[in-house]
């Protein structure tokens, strides 16, 4: 019996028939009972079917609350890890209420802002930040969701935010650790990946009152669920796509993963028949034009209410002096190879989104040169064409996501590059996360290697973790205190 979850691997209900070996449930030597059958079951046989259908069904239920429950823990004990160092290490001295709050920092502020008092602003935005004049600077999902908790709890705004986050933080960690459960990634490489994730500088963001973990959480489900087979599946896609989109800008392009998937799945040449192409794509194309419409409403909005659709665009430009350079990614004064003072965020920074493109570099190459290592020719097919490692593998997933993390990062690049990359360590977090759970995927191809060097694998990710959360102890001791970090 398969283990997974209901309706997203399956086309078949968790209680369909066809899916049980149902013979012990039917009368001796009898097929099911049908309405043209010549043979009539007593209605006491009809009773014993009816009650073992409904046994079979709540084992199924059993099973995938049971294949569900390991990620669901494991996202929550990654979770509390994070809230008990921010919270009970490294937050000032003080009342465990006043500790907690100390997440509320910088950018937390506008959210509660946009909470008390809805969107407002004056056309044109002013031209520095005054949140009390001009607000209209983020996107409204996380301030939407935690404002149904503020008034729905009766609670203070700025725990709303938090519990916000906290919730789409586990809801994130549960999402990762589902989707290795989907791809068989082993325990070991499981725990090196989370370790990787929670060990990056800026991952105390995914607790902390900011939206970087309702957008992480939002663009894994609809990686997810969009993968995934069956009808309900799309719909619950379409639905986290809506939510992502209307989380960040970026979205958007993010919206965009079922089509890069669908691409490189069947493979370029198929685009060359465009209407065969649409028509077998059609609900790849469907979700993606539904996920991009958490950002069309919020544009409508705007347009229909100011009369300015670009009325986001228009604030960051004015608030915070952001002019996109589309070019910035290819400019070699934009990268930085000098190593960063701990205490200059700025510098900090700009060396991630140096790092941030030697990573990309680095899996680009480990990809072609896997890549094209041909395999042999099929069994009693000597003129076969050989497939590659991509064509035996999952590459279009990993496709997809290195789709949303590039579009990330370049975004990012090109949004930030006129304030010298400031805050671009916080944003490049969104590219490590993603590109750690494509690598992943990618290892899984391999068989297991020798003890030496998988001593020597989790050797390095112990390093690697151990030197990320002493740095990011410094960046939450700092911002816990009201000091930017980015």
């Amino acid at each position: 019996m398969r283990s997974e979850i209901a309706s997203a691997e399956s086309h078949t209900s968790s209680c369909n028939l066809a899916g049980f070996p149902l013979s012990g449930a039917l009368p001796t030597g009898r097929a099911i009972p049908e309405p043209k059958a010549s043979y009539r079951a007593s209605p006491s046989e009809w009773r014993t079917f009816a009650s073992n259908r409904a046994t079979f069904c709540d084992y199924d239920v059993m099973t995938r609350l049971r294949w569900l429950l390991k990620p669901v823990l494991a996202g929550l004990t990654v979770t509390l890890l994070q809230l008990a160092m921010a919270v009970g290490l490294l937050a000032p001295e003080g009342p465990v209420s006043d500790r907690y709050s100390a997440l509320i920092q910088h950018d937390s502020y506008w959210f509660m802002n946009i909470i008390n008092r809805g969107y407002q602003t004056i056309v044109p935005p002013i031209d520095h930040k005054v949140m009390e004049v001009s607000n209209v600077a983020f996107f409204p999902a996380y301030p939407a969701i935690a404002a149904l908790f503020r008034y729905g709890l009766n609670i203070d705004t700025g725990i709303a935010l938090l519990i916000t986050a906290q919730l789409a933080a586990w809801g994130f960690w549960i999402y990762f650790f589902l989707l290795c459960k989907r791809w068989n990634i082993s325990l070991a490489l499981q725990t090196c990946g989370a370790s990787l994730i929670a060990a990056h500088p800026a991952a105390f963001f995914l607790v902390a009152g900011y939206s970087e973990s309702l957008f992480l959480m939002a663009l894994l489900g609809f990686i997810y669920w969009s993968s995934a087979d069956g009808r309900a599946a799309k719909v619950l896609g379409a639905m986290h796509g809506i939510l992502m989109s209307a989380a960040r800008i970026v979205g958007i392009v993010c919206a965009a993963f079922p089509l890069v998937c669908a691409v490189f799945q069947t493979g370029w040449r198929s685009l060359l028949k465009p209407r065969r192409w649409v028509r077998e794509h059609r609900p790849a194309i469907g979700v993606t034009i539904a996920a991009m419409c958490g950002a069309i409403v919020f544009f409508a909005y705007c347009q229909l209410r100011w009369g300015h659709w670009d009325l986001y665009m228009l604030t960051q430009a004015a608030g915070w002096g952001i002019v996109a350079d589309y070019l910035a990614v290819f400019k070699p004064s934009s990268y930085r190879w000098l190593l960063p003072a701990l205490n200059n965020p700025t510098e900090v920074s700009q060396m991630a989104m140096t790092l941030g493109a030697l990573l990309f570099v680095a899996i680009a190459l480990c990809e072609l040169v896997v890549g094209f290592q041909r395999a042999p020719a099929a069994a009693g097919k000597l003129w076969s064409r050989p497939t590659t490692l991509w064509d035996r593998t999952n590459w279009g997933m990993r496709a997809g996501i290195y789709f949303c993390a590039a579009v990330i990062y370049y975004l990012s690049v090109s949004g930030v590059a006129c304030v010298d990359m400031e805050s671009m360590l916080r944003y490049e977090f969104s590219v490590h996360a993603l590109i750690v759970l494509a690598l992943l995927n990618f290892l899984r191809q391999f068989r297991t290697p020798p003890m030496l060097m998988r001593a020597f694998g989790i050797a390095a990710v112990a390093f690697l973790s151990a030197a990320g959360l002493c740095v990011q102890g410094w960046y939450v001791w700092n911002f816990t205190r009201g000091n930017w970090v980015a």
